[in-house]
């Protein structure tokens, strides 16, 4: 186990941490296990692949749970293809979301529909702000990796017009809401509503934002970065360091209407294994606030030293108390815990992400999110989730 200074971002020093190769995994392997896992999820099988072509110029990332197109697949898809430097993938990608997924008109007009059939069929005309914001990550990715295009494909366009609307829709008084809420700068679950996901609070993003884009707009993300920090330290519990799926702006669990969304979300829950892997990339990109350290300490103890190994694989309320019912997405667990690590440098850490290397990937109708977070475990934790 090797002693690293981790205080310093990879934004500003360009070093990326590779904890595999420090914790005594080889160059070979690691880059041996990251070509295996691309090519499983996208080239595999039909029982494990996720990714399949449509047409001669498209292609999508299939929600094997739910048999459906989501712009939280479709942007890890384009995120997952920038990093492995997959140009045709991406494109073939961001052409379907513009061809099936793009809002044309009504309230929602210049989001994407969150589900669609995989014929491309919407499924909704609501849209989530998760996936606008890696699809706009990703286009500022592939502009500054590949260089802009046309139409479609000129990506540095497409990111900053897509990140204007999210923050001024509703504006023009055509209808509609903004992403973010405007006076207190916090991302929205929906734009519907007034209560937020911490699992989509992405500082690391916004700091980018602010740099890359439209000019008028990127105060409003520099103090976004700083404002989404802020609430983390509320919807984290000050103990275990677990948050719910969702949380009120004030980051108290959400527990009104939860019928609405499919039933309870106030307890640590598929959306919110999310977080603490999202706290531990911002500190290995930004470094920008030594309480993420602190919560990934506190986390990894309670999975590590606190709870029992036999409900490792449980549900719990944010203080963790046990409750009944087992994770669906037990390896999103094993993977989110895994990444938080690159904040770090302990034994739990390490111990965490040894597991993980030797975990394989998830099988099974389900296997769509685990093994999605499972790849942006990996890409981190090998110094391959970088800033572009």
């Amino acid at each position: 186990m090797k002693n690293t200074d981790i205080h310093e971002g990879a934004f500003y020093t360009g070093i990326y941490r590779n904890m595999f190769l420090e914790a005594g995994f080889s160059e070979k392997d690691i880059e041996h296990r990251k070509q295996e896992i691309f090519q499983t999820l996208f080239y595999g099988s039909e029982e494990d692949r996720i990714y399949h072509t449509a047409g001669t110029d498209m292609g999508y990332i299939e929600d094997t749970g739910n048999h459906d197109v989501r712009t939280e697949g479709m942007s890890y898809g384009m995120m997952m293809c920038v990093q492995m430097d997959r140009k045709e993938e991406f494109d073939r990608i961001w052409k379907w979301v513009q061809t099936y997924m793009s809002i044309k008109e009504g309230v929602n007009k210049g989001y994407f529909a969150w589900s669609c059939q995989t014929d491309g069929t919407k499924n909704a005309l609501g849209s989530a702000p998760d996936g606008e914001e890696f699809f706009a990550m990703s286009l500022f990715f592939a502009s500054h990796r590949w260089g802009d295009g046309r139409g479609i494909f000129n990506y540095s366009r497409e990111a900053k017009e897509l990140l204007h609307t999210c923050i001024h829709k509703g504006e023009d008084n055509k209808g509609g809401r903004a992403m973010w809420d405007k006076d207190n700068k916090l991302v929205r679950f929906i734009p519907e509503v007034d209560f937020s996901d911490p699992s989509y609070h992405l500082p690391h993003f916004y700091e980018l934002f602010a740099l890359w884009a439209y000019e008028e707009d990127r105060e409003f993300f520099k103090e976004a970065a700083v404002a989404s920090r802020e609430y983390l330290k509320k919807a984290c519990h000050k103990e275990t360091g677990l948050c719910a799926e969702y949380a009120g702006f004030d980051g108290t669990p959400y527990k009104l209407v939860q019928e609405c969304f499919g039933g309870r979300h106030d307890w640590y829950y598929s959306d919110a294994y999310r977080t603490v892997a999202n706290i531990g990339l911002d500190y290995s990109w930004f470094a920008a606030d030594i309480w993420e350290q602190e919560e990934v300490v506190k986390l990894h103890k309670f999975y590590c030293e606190t709870l029992p190994k036999k409900d490792r694989d449980g549900i719990f309320a944010i203080d963790g108390t046990v409750l009944e019912g087992k994770a669906l997405h037990p390896l999103a667990v094993i993977a989110t815990n895994a990444q938080a690590g690159i904040a770090v440098n302990n034994k739990n850490a390490f111990s965490l992400v040894q597991d993980f290397f030797r975990t394989p990937l998830r099988k099974g109708e389900r296997r769509y999110y685990d093994n999605c977070l499972y790849f942006f475990a990996f890409l981190a934790l090998s110094g391959n989730y970088r800033i572009y």
